[in-house]
């Protein structure tokens, strides 16, 4: 069984999830995630983040992002722990502005 873990940028935050596919979709530039992979806890300890992902893809076969989201895709040997993190602006980079002409 391969198993992906793929990062992406959703609504400000970074996901990092664990699949067992990933292809390209149907739909030009959108990569396809399906069957996507949650642990299961055999003891007593429970990470909430975790189980707040796993409510959030409850109900979805198959998510379909498009290719300028993703960050990075691996193929790992083993299942890890799924994740969401804040996007902090660190970055030396700053946009070029933006000038509207003012109308006449």
């Amino acid at each position: 069984m391969n198993i992906f873990r793929v990062s992406f940028h959703n609504q400000g935050k970074v996901y990092q999830l664990h699949a067992e596919r990933v292809s390209q979709a149907d739909l030009y530039g959108f990569i396809e995630i399906a069957d996507l992979l949650f642990n299961e806890h055999t003891s007593l300890v429970i990470d909430p983040a975790e189980e707040k992902l796993k409510a959030e893809f409850a109900h979805t076969s198959r998510i379909i992002l498009p290719m300028h989201a993703i960050i990075r895709i691996d193929e790992v040997e083993k299942r890890g722990q799924n994740m969401v993190f804040d996007v902090e602006d660190r970055s030396n980079v700053t946009p070029f502005p933006s000038f509207t002409p003012p109308d006449r």
